[in-house]
């Protein structure tokens, strides 16, 4: 008898069959991944971004779905055909598998979508959508966690019950963790600042551009380039601005002519004026004021009140030099003269220092 004949011997009937499996498994591997990348490559063109996170997903987790199913199935012919008791324990580890292929599946096609909407250029905040990814991310982790012990024979009942007295307990012994959690939480909810915007409180020294806003800590970039790293939870404590979303910067000076120019004051405050509101940089639709203030001391003031249209910080210098450069020339053209602290010393006549005794 040929080795052939003895592999279709009724016995040794199951070899043949565990091979067909594992060759269908095989083919099967082979063609979903021909077809979901052909499928992928479609949907790039398409508009939406879930169809192109989806189809890019699935190969690599149904790949492990169709090679354990193949093996399951391979090895309950072994095993009926030898009895072998050691292949019973593969049932549960292949519905765990399974599980986790799902939870990867989803868990790629979240990541898939974030960077989708990233790249399509779209208004869309980063923070925000990176929150909601890691929640989604979490919760289907969380899940899976949970259904793979009940896959294996433990009970979630009793887990979750574990897991509501231990979680008093590490609430106690964790508890500035939780609050930067939570800090982190409300900050992507609320949104007062996202990566990339400029902030300070006036309550603590903190400030410059924000880098990363984590579950813990916000890292800062302050402006001579160290990094701030600052807990969560300080935010729900002090009052953050936000300069980053100012929607104009403000001009706003003094500038003091002599007393002798007094009867000069109202033409230049008018040129002034109306060198502003010509101004192309100038947002004439807000609050423009330029008034004579007060008498000061060695000068008669007045002041300009205006607010520029960029609201970028190089820029916006630029404009203001300028607009302080015009106001100075506009002094200068009507014969006027900047003021600056002086004194005034009144002598008396050579008459009354000859007679002292004229004074009144």
């Amino acid at each position: 008898m040929t080795e052939f004949d003895k592999l279709l011997n009724p016995e040794n009937i199951y070899i043949i069959q565990v091979i067909l499996v594992l060759f269908v498994a095989l083919v099967a591997d082979f063609f979903q991944k021909k077809i979901f990348r052909s499928l992928a490559e479609k949907a790039i063109r398409t508009a939406n971004k879930w169809d192109d996170a989806v189809l890019q997903s699935i190969p690599r987790p149904l790949s492990i779905i169709i090679w354990i199913t193949g093996i399951a199935f391979a090895s309950e012919i072994f095993h009926k055909a030898t009895g072998a008791v050691i292949l019973e324990a593969f049932i549960p580890l292949r519905d765990a598998i399974i599980i986790g292929s799902l939870a990867w599946f989803l868990v790629l096609t979240i990541q898939q979508a974030e960077k989708s909407y990233l790249k399509s250029g779209k208004d869309v905040d980063p923070t925000t959508l990176d929150a909601i990814s890691k929640l989604a991310r979490i919760s289907v982790f969380i899940t899976a966690i949970l259904m793979i012990l009940q896959a294996v024979g433990f009970s979630i009942s009793g887990v979750l019950a574990f897991g509501g007295v231990g979680g008093i307990a590490v609430g106690f012994a964790a508890k500035d963790l939780l609050s930067n959690f939570f800090g982190g939480l409300f900050i992507y909810m609320d949104r007062p600042f996202a990566v990339g915007d400029w902030i300070r409180s006036p309550d603590r020294e903190i400030e410059g551009t924000v880098e990363k806003i984590g579950w813990r800590v916000t890292l800062i970039r302050t402006f001579d380039k160290r990094p701030l790293y600052i807990p969560n939870a300080v935010f729900s404590q002090v009052a953050v601005e936000n300069p980053s979303r100012m929607q104009n910067r403000r001009i706003k000076e003094t500038f003091g002519i002599r007393y002798d120019d007094g009867d000069k004051m109202e033409a230049i405050t008018d040129q002034v004026k109306e060198m502003l509101k010509g101004h192309p940089e100038i947002d004439t639709n807000k609050t423009l004021m330029v008034n004579f203030n007060s008498c000061a001391p060695s000068s008669l003031d007045f002041f300009i009140y205006t607010f520029t249209k960029t609201t970028n910080w190089v820029k916006y210098h630029a404009i203001k030099q300028d607009v302080l450069l015009k106001i100075l020339k506009i002094i200068e053209d009507n014969g006027a003269e900047a003021a600056f602290p002086t004194s005034t010393i009144h002598l008396a006549t050579q008459e009354l220092l000859k007679n002292p005794e004229t004074r009144p």
